[in-house]
């Protein structure tokens, strides 16, 4: 940290939603409840993924990875975001403490990216070479794929906070969001930020427009796979398996673009805050329902657990 910074004196605080304490009691019950639903359901499928031996396959190795990062990664947001919304003028974080949340943000919230392109892969693999699925799809190769997708979160993330936060900040200021986000604490720096903005651009680049064209080409092939398929019942099956995935990409990439990829000259803090709320609340607790009520072995799974738990 340079000249300010080093001080240690500097802290932030997030704005709130509302000014009337109604309306913040309103959303701190809604947003507790969406992020204990999410942890229930993201750490069910887990759960039941390593329970029921039918399931340890690589796609639901990857599912239960990515329900892991999703627990994480609310967990980064949501216990700060509670405790700003409820006493918003308590709530303060330092330094430091803004550019650890930012870290761990930047880490999970990539390496979801990148592990849902990884998934896109394995999808295309066992579409449209399911001869070869399991010679092609080892296990070796998917401990792999998942690490991978965590280190590759880490280095970005590591390299963008380390250059924001060597940026001066002179004073204690207002973050305009509900966490430590990239463009919102740019603002707050006393200097020229061009080339962090630049940084950034790359960042997205690699996280966000890479691995979609990446999953866009994957369901290219996947689709002309499924359209050889003659039985109806086997069309139906592979775009099951497919069309849950593919709408939590939609989420996942619609949102982090609109932030992101967008020019910093354009980004606007009432948007910002809206986006956010969607991806940092709303996805987590829309993902596992997505998947458990698109995927029937998981269903299947999920209710056979239910029954030995109530028989026990």
């Amino acid at each position: 940290m340079e000249g300010t910074n080093q001080t240690g004196m500097i802290h932030f605080y997030f704005r709130p939603f509302s000014k009337l304490p109604e309306v913040q009691m309103l959303i701190f019950v809604a947003f507790l409840v969406m992020y204990l639903v999410s942890i229930g359901g993201n750490s069910s499928i887990s759960l039941i993924i390593w329970s029921n031996h039918s399931l340890h396959t690589p796609m639901y190795f990857f599912l239960a990875s990515l329900a892991a990062l999703e627990i994480c990664y609310s967990s980064t947001i949501a216990p700060l975001t509670l405790a700003s919304v409820l006493s918003a003028e308590r709530a303060l974080i330092s330094l430091p403490g803004c550019g650890a949340q930012m870290f761990f943000f930047i880490f999970l919230g990539s390496a979801d990216c990148i592990l849902l392109a990884v998934m896109a892969y394995d999808r295309f693999v066992a579409i449209c070479h399911p001869l070869r699925y399991t010679l092609m799809m080892s296990w070796r190769l998917c401990v792999q794929l998942a690490l991978g997708s965590l280190a590759l979160g880490f280095i970005l993330a590591m390299q963008l906070t380390v250059l924001i936060f060597r940026l001066p900040f002179c004073r204690s200021q207002e973050i305009s969001l509900f966490y430590c986000d990239v463009l919102p604490v740019m603002r707050l720096a006393c200097a020229d930020t061009w080339v962090h903005e630049a940084t950034l651009l790359v960042v997205s680049l690699t996280v966000l427009t890479i691995p979609f064209l990446l999953i866009a080409l994957s369901y290219v092939f996947i689709m002309a796979a499924i359209l050889k398929i003659r039985s109806a019942e086997g069309r139906h099956k592979a775009f099951s398996t497919c069309s849950s995935h593919l709408t939590v990409v939609l989420l996942q990439y619609g949102c982090g673009s609109l932030i992101y990829l967008c020019p910093s000259s354009r980004y606007s803090p009432e948007r910002g805050q809206v986006v956010s709320v969607v991806y940092t609340f709303i996805t987590p607790v829309l993902n596992p329902l997505i998947y458990s009520m698109r995927n029937r072995e998981l269903t299947d799974a999920l209710k056979r657990t239910m029954m030995r738990f109530l028989l026990s």
